[in-house]
């Protein structure tokens, strides 16, 4: 063996004992004749002493050998676990030499620019607070598999070699070398593969399941690839997925964070749209949108008049005039709006731009609509649909944030339920899938048609999606015909599902969470490249391996494939 202990193990009872230690040395200081080195490895750090001996290069690999010793009283160091102990070294072996420059300081490496730190990701996972979040996810997904295990989930691997399905984003696709012109497809979930599981006749299927989606990074979402916690149940319904999640991710939450967690209200698309304007609100902003179209309607504001109008009224006493600016100027530069109207309710007054088009008795309804108290100030946000509920939702969370509202210490939990089956498409104008093409409508299938269609939310990110699966394969044809589906290419994009469904398919229903926004909550960091030890970067790109790269002619060849 190369050490007898771990940079973390050693403590007084280990005096005077001769040790070995391997690790990295973090830092030297040359105290002239004397010289200090913390010596690290991935359990801790250990204060080692040389004399007479030449310090290597930092981050140098060594091995160290000696006698513990007790440090002197005015150099305890109680932030370290072995801070009462250090290690006199009579013999180092150095193991592996850095021999160029470090690119950056390992300590600070969270404030270099992300491209150097993805060239030399080796480096930067060094730094014990991005060795943590890697520990933590090891730790997270171990704790979540023995969740599932213990509410008698079975975990089931299925295919990373697929075909290529119309399941909402693009897919990552892999050429056939023995079959010439065709291609396999990465999987952008185990949707189906989870689906025929339960048809097969297993009852509560899970997997720690990698995802490929060829889409654009965003600060909460990674290009590529990342992973999920997927799930299925037989013989289920919503509720019984909905028991499932909040058991585990209760549990998850409060097993890892000392934060308190919420019970998980259940909140209609709808209501969401206009009482938060998103999808997936922060529910630790207190601050509520409430419809003002109605109220309006009999209102002679030409800027107003024939579209949907919404109001937020927050508490802005004491905010100087440039507040005000401010707000004006995120609402039109930032968010795109024409403009921001607002009233401020002062000395029992109401006073803004638009109070002269509001009678008396108009003010007065406004006033009760909102319970307006002295120094509050209503905002108001009008355009077409959907761009109002939109907006409204980003000047909230703006309002939120530069009024120091949102409760940060705490996890905010909600289901959003009751999703539309179908939207319209922007780009083609026709009807197109809301969300999971293989979900249950709730009713007759139609173009407004609700779907049983879950996400939930924690603190304004969607962590987890799922639905109840459409299993009749004459509901599964109605449905697909809206989008456009003819029962021939129905059989053809989805076959394996379309057949199984022939056989005897029970009523399932299933979710999957994202295992990189659970643990960027748990870490409590907005970077989610920072819980992945080998991420993309925001381009899709590996600075650290050259990813994507070229090939050569003769690989090419193999798969059948010519550029152009």
């Amino acid at each position: 063996m190369l050490r007898t202990h771990t940079c973390n193990d050693l403590r007084e009872h280990h005096i005077p004992a001769r040790v070995t230690l391997c690790g990295w040395v973090a830092a030297i200081r040359d105290h002239g004749g004397v010289t200090f080195i913390d010596l690290r490895d991935h359990y801790g750090v250990t204060q080692v002493v040389l004399h007479g001996i030449d310090p290597p290069p930092r981050e140098s690999a060594v091995q160290v050998s000696g006698e513990v010793r007790a440090r002197g009283a005015e150099t305890v160091n109680d932030k370290l676990e072995t801070g009462r102990v250090e290690l006199h070294a009579d013999t180092l072996n150095i193991l592996g030499a850095t021999k160029n420059a470090l690119p950056f300081e390992i300590a600070d490496s969270e404030k270099v620019r992300e491209d150097v730190r993805l060239k030399y990701r080796f480096l930067d996972l060094r730094n014990q607070t991005m060795h943590d979040r890697i520990v933590l996810r090891s730790k997270v997904i171990s704790y979540l598999r023995a969740q599932m295990e213990t509410l008698g989930f079975l975990e089931v691997s299925t295919p990373i070699l697929t075909a290529s399905s119309p399941e909402g984003a693009r897919d990552y696709i892999v050429p056939s070398r023995r079959h010439s012109g065709k291609f396999y497809a990465l999987p952008q979930a185990p949707q189906q593969f989870k689906q025929l599981l339960m048809v097969s006749g297993f009852d509560k299927y899970f997997q720690i399941a990698p995802c490929f989606r060829d889409e654009d990074a965003r600060q909460d979402r990674l290009p590529g690839e990342f992973y999920q916690l997927d799930l299925e149940m037989a013989f289920a319904e919503q509720s019984d997925v909905f028991t499932v999640a909040e058991t585990v991710l209760t549990n998850l939450f409060k097993h890892f964070t000392d934060k308190p967690v919420s019970s998980f209200r259940r909140i209609p698309f709808a209501e969401a749209m206009v009482a938060y304007g998103t999808d997936k609100p922060d529910l630790r902003n207190p601050l509520l949108i409430r419809d003002l179209t109605d109220f309006f309607s009999d209102v002679d504001f030409a800027a107003f008049r024939g579209k949907p109008v919404r109001g937020i009224a927050a508490p802005t006493a004491g905010q100087s005039r440039s507040f005000f600016e401010g707000m004006l100027k995120f609402a039109t530069d930032v968010v795109g709006m024409k403009g921001l109207g607002y009233l401020t309710l002062s000395d029992g007054e109401l006073k803004g731009p638009i109070v002269k088009f509001l009678t008396p008795e108009k003010q007065a309804e406004l006033l009760q609509i909102f319970s307006v108290k002295d120094g509050e100030t209503v905002f108001f946000i009008c355009d077409k649909l959907p761009d109002c509920n939109k907006f409204a939702g980003q000047i909230r969370t703006s309002l939120g944030e530069r009024l120091d509202l949102i409760t940060r210490d705490r996890y905010e939990f909600c289901f959003i339920v009751d999703f539309p089956m179908f939207e319209i498409d922007e780009e083609t104008g026709k009807w197109d899938f809301t969300h999971n093409p293989f979900s249950m409508p709730q009713g007759e299938p139609s173009e407004d048609v609700l779907a049983y269609q879950y996400d939930i939310v924690c603190n304004g990110y969607e962590i987890t999606s799922g639905a109840v699966r459409n299993h009749d394969p004459e509901i599964m044809k109605k449905v697909f015909a809206i989008a456009g589906y003819g029962e021939d290419e129905l059989a053809a994009k989805f076959g394996a599902l379309y057949t199984a469904f022939q056989y005897g398919a029970p009523p399932h229903a299933g979710m999957a969470a994202g295992i990189e926004r659970l643990i960027m909550l748990i870490a409590n960091d907005e970077n989610i490249r920072n819980v992945v030890a080998f991420p993309l970067n925001g381009n899709a790109q590996d600075p650290l391996t050259g990813a994507p790269g070229e090939i050569t002619e003769q690989q090419l060849r193999e798969v059948h494939i010519k550029l152009r």
